[in-house]
């Protein structure tokens, strides 16, 4: 019996570490809006529950929570390279977001194209988020087999090319394997691509750049989404 105890614990565990993408993340869906309205500080209400005074049952200590989320990135990776399938193949794709991702897939895996979407919605906070998202990228990290099915939904994230939280007024950066971020320039954001060195420009009202194009998608399941389509001619 205690085996089985064992498994349904570690079954519970790595059901946490899925649905949640950081340990924060995990933390912060212990924390109560009578937490936070007597705190006034989300950092301190993070440090209460983590330290066991905040939340229900026993909190999953930092160190497990990476050490499984490493692993089950390990596995997912494992059994990424043995499929040699598309992750939309075979499925019924009804709104045009996921139609388009569908559309692109095989090229962006290939290297054949490297795309970049932009979302803007509400996060589960009600707070408008956005992010560019280097497309190719995700396909080599997440699971794409669960967005395909609609089981879970593409968001922005704070480790995307450029993360915007609108009601808060804040901003993160980052380089990815495709592209590197140049944001300290008049035409403001740019993305240049590390393949053939060719510059992005985001800008709506602006050319997007040579072998890019920019398509808006109507969509039911986002506030916004626009994609950059970069084909990359390589040397034969």
């Amino acid at each position: 019996m205690a085996g089985v105890e064992s498994d349904d614990v570690a079954a519970a565990l790595d059901h946490i570490v899925t649905q949640f993408n950081t340990y924060e993340d995990y933390l912060d869906s212990q924390i109560t809006t009578q937490d936070l309205f007597y705190l006034e500080n989300e950092e301190m209400a993070r440090q209460l529950v983590e330290l066991g005074f905040r939340g229900s049952g026993e909190v999953l200590k930092r160190e497990d929570f990476e050490a499984r989320k490493a692993a089950a990135e390990a596995s997912r990776l494992s059994e990424r390279h043995q499929k040699k399938i598309l992750s939309s193949a075979g499925k019924e794709l009804k709104d045009n977001f996921l139609k388009a991702l569908a559309e692109r897939e095989e090229a962006n895996r290939s290297g054949k194209m490297s795309s970049i979407i932009f979302i803007r919605d509400q996060n589960a906070r009600g707070q408008e988020v956005s992010a560019y998202i280097d497309y190719a990228h995700r396909l080599k990290v997440d699971e794409f087999e669960v967005y395909f099915s609609g089981k879970k939904k593409l968001f922005p994230r704070r480790t995307d090319l450029s993360f915007y939280n609108w009601d808060r007024n804040t901003c993160c950066l980052n380089g990815s394997p495709n592209y590197q971020v140049i944001a300290e320039n008049l035409c403001g954001l740019l993305l240049k691509n590390k393949s053939d060195r060719k510059i992005i420009n985001v800008d709506p009202k602006a050319y997007p750049g040579d072998n890019t194009t920019r398509t808006p998608i109507k969509t039911d399941l986002y506030l916004q989404v626009v994609i950059y389509d970069h084909v990359l001619r390589r040397k034969l």
